[in-house]
């Protein structure tokens, strides 16, 4: 067998197959999983949103959230209690209201963010917010691993307590020990396995780990309570803001927001991605809003109380969760009653991050990879290589050496922003809420190609968003003593300065030089998309309907484009 014949033969292997009755062409720009959705896959009902919300805020980084406000990270300046609640509520209502506003073209065309950004950037332009997706998700895939694996390591030492006293036998150059390692180990072996469930399939996950979780963290309070006999000091926390600060209350207050968006904006921007599984727009509205407001509040709320009691028992604060267990642990002298209530709690916070990482980064780096070689990667496979860039990329590197590097990714809102800002002005404003599903897949005449696949407008508007910003966030991680006010007060309101700024640009320069007929969509389905209730709410012909219309004459309900599924799949590049 030739070498050319050999690699034709491990191409056709490796290549995906799509059933082409439901539409699942594969090619340069489509596949199975980026083709709009059609009704039978989409699953998702309010109680599944619910959960997919309740686990993005049943974790440690919510729990401790308050920790940040009271100490704005470690400094000599922080909040009282109520302003850190305040701020708390303030930005889960502005999260909520972002999502849904980035969301929405998921919910209507069904379509994700990978084919999303399509109609603002152009074809090929659309890879620059996508590259930034993909690093994200790679890196934030690794992180979530090495934190989900130190609650597996305290699930370990609750039921062998000499695992905390194992020895390392690691190099002295690696920033870890193998306490830590063998949890990171147990964790990304636990999670692989669910990697094969497609998203439609998250039903059950969903609605049993953020009940689990969240019945375990209320449990976990009333303990506290009922051992200290009330809350600590710590609940009585007053403003501490020096005199001599930049900054007074308001603006602390302002940052505290803008960390709020900013700490959820990867999420917020791919929305689309999971929004478009939906089975209606009321299912999607009303589990984010029930779930942000409710669950993303009471976690909060919960792990404030909980730190506060547990000040009162064991007299310092524990904001970890992992440090507080294990302190549970030691308390109650190893005993079996002591390690099994720290085994359920370690083991809820475990679940939940294994599937908030399993879907909001594996699976979501799935689908941005799937927009990068749609003929050889669908969301199982971009989910399984996102996975396996956990050891590329070192997540105990990163946390246990890189501390400024975690720092500049929690600020990546900086870029992402003005993304949002582009989509929301793009989609609402200038395409008037319409999108012409077959163009988003074709190169060749394809009203969404631009100038070489570039919609040059948008580079400017996305770069004069990051421009007003991004200097505070450098000033900020490199934590300067004494930087300029006016910077830093801007980075204060980075996510809504750079979304506004952006969305301003763009819209001024598509006045400037405009594009025509921005406001299209398909007379036809296409794709088998929409219900019969959705069709005839957008006043779109069944692919059916319309082929039985044009057989009683050959002009007859033509459409431009009518035919990209079956005679012109030769322009698709």
């Amino acid at each position: 067998m030739s070498t050319k014949h050999r690699f034709h033969t491990i191409n056709e292997r490796v290549k995906l197959r799509g059933d082409e009755s439901q539409h699942e062409q594969t090619d340069a720009w489509s596949n199975r999983d980026l083709i709009p959705l059609p009704p039978h896959r989409r699953t998702w009902d309010w109680f599944t949103f619910f959960g997919f919300w309740g686990i993005s805020s049943l974790n440690i980084a919510n729990w401790q959230t308050p920790n940040t406000f009271l100490s704005m990270m470690h400094s000599p300046q922080g909040l009282s209690v109520p302003q850190s609640m305040m701020v708390i509520v303030i930005g889960w209502v502005l999260i909520t209201m972002f999502a849904t506003l980035i969301a929405w073209a998921g919910l209507k065309w069904h379509i994700g963010f990978t084919v999303q950004n399509r109609y603002s950037w152009g074809m090929r332009a659309s890879y620059i917010p996508l590259l930034q997706r993909i690093m994200l998700n790679f890196i934030w895939n690794a992180v979530q691993c090495w934190n989900g694996g130190r609650m597996v390591s305290v699930c370990i030492t609750a039921i062998w307590p000499s695992f905390a006293r194992v020895p390392n036998t690691l190099s002295s150059n690696t920033p870890t020990t193998t306490y830590q390692m063998v949890g990171f180990i147990v964790f990304w072996t636990l999670s692989t396995p669910f990697l094969w469930l497609r998203p439609e399939k998250f039903i059950v996950p969903f609605r049993v780990v953020s009940i689990y979780c969240g019945t375990a963290m209320l449990s976990w309070m009333i303990w506290a309570l009922a051992r200290a006999g009330g809350v600590g000091p710590l609940w009585n926390t007053p403003e501490s803001i020096p005199s001599t600060s930049l900054f007074n209350s308001s603006w602390i207050i302002m940052s505290g927001i803008n960390q709020m968006i900013g700490g959820i904006a990867a999420g917020i921007t791919n929305g689309s991605d999971f929004s478009r599984y939906a089975k209606a727009k009321k299912h999607y509205i009303a589990g984010a809003i029930l779930s942000a407001q409710i669950v993303g509040v009471l976690v909060s709320f919960v792990g404030l109380v909980t730190a506060s009691a547990c000040q009162k028992i064991y007299g310092e604060i524990y904001w970890n969760p992992p440090d507080l267990l294990m302190v549970m642990m030691d308390e109650g002298r190893g005993s079996s009653k002591a390690r099994a209530g720290v085994f359920f709690l370690a083991l809820g916070f475990a679940s939940t991050a294994m599937f908030e990482n399993i879907c909001g980064n594996a699976v979501a780096g799935g689908i941005d990879l799937a927009g990068l070689f749609p003929r050889y990667i669908n969301i199982r496979r971009g989910a399984i290589i996102t996975f396996i860039a956990a050891w590329i990329v070192q997540p105990w590197q990163l946390i246990n050496r890189a501390t400024t590097f975690i720092q500049v990714l929690s600020s990546f809102s900086v870029f992402l922003a003005p993304i949002m800002g582009i989509m929301a002005c793009d989609y609402y404003i200038l395409r008037k809420r319409k999108v012409r599903l077959s163009h988003l897949y074709r190169t060749n005449d394809s009203i969404y190609y631009f100038w070489h696949g570039v919609n040059w407008r948008v580079i400017p508007a996305w770069l004069c968003g990051v421009a007003p910003t991004i200097g505070g966030m450098v000033l900020t991680v490199r934590q300067e003593p004494n930087p300029p006010r006016a910077l830093i007060q801007i980075y204060y309101m980075a996510f809504l300065v750079g979304f506004f700024t952006s969305a301003i640009i763009f819209f001024a320069l598509n006045k400037i030089f405009p594009v025509p007929d921005m406001d299209q969509y398909d007379k036809v389905d296409y794709y088998g998309t929409f219900s019969a209730k959705e069709l005839l709410h957008l006043g779109i012909e069944s692919l059916d309907d319309s082929r039985s219309v044009r057989s009683e004459g050959p002009d007859v309900g033509r459409e431009s484009g009518e035919n990209v599924l079956v005679d012109d799949r030769k322009n698709k590049s």
